[in-house]
């Protein structure tokens, strides 16, 4: 049986955590945190492909290109997703792929303005606040939809 493929999709300045906001984010790079999070997929019979970008357009790009390429989607789109309709319109594109948004901190918990996702209601369901744990949560999600 083939693996089911994963994508873990990352937003703007999520190429920074371990530099941001410590106390948010805590002192693990970036690098370090999907290295773990791809030894995990493996462990659950995933291959799990990661992109991260600080561009919409270009996230969307990747968005459309999960069609027919991979059976699930995790997705921090980091701010975008307090106000990209964008991001919410091209997942819709894409149905049938499950995709759950993530993030690393507890967004309810933070400012206002974070309170809000435009893009919870297209997807699968929402995981927020507990770190790098977020993702293997994510994973085992999309392990219960595929």
């Amino acid at each position: 049986m083939a693996r089911k493929k994963i994508l873990l999709l990352l937003g703007p300045n999520l190429d920074m955590v371990g530099v941001r906001e410590q106390n948010v984010y805590g002192t693990e790079t970036t690098e370090s945190i999907n290295h773990d999070v791809k030894r995990f997929a493996e462990k659950l019979g995933f291959t799990l492909d990661i992109y991260q970008s600080n561009h919409e357009g270009d996230l969307i790009d990747k968005i459309h290109s999960v069609r027919g390429a991979y059976d699930g989607c995790i997705l921090n789109a980091g701010a975008l997703t307090h106000y990209s309709y964008a991001l919410r319109d091209a997942i819709t594109c894409v149905h049938g792929i499950p995709f759950v948004e993530t993030h690393m901190s507890n967004i309810h918990a933070r400012e206002d303005f974070r309170n809000t996702s435009v893009i919870a209601p297209v997807c699968a369901g929402q995981i927020c606040g507990f770190g790098k744990v977020s993702y293997f949560l994510a994973l085992y999600a999309l392990q219960s939809l595929i």
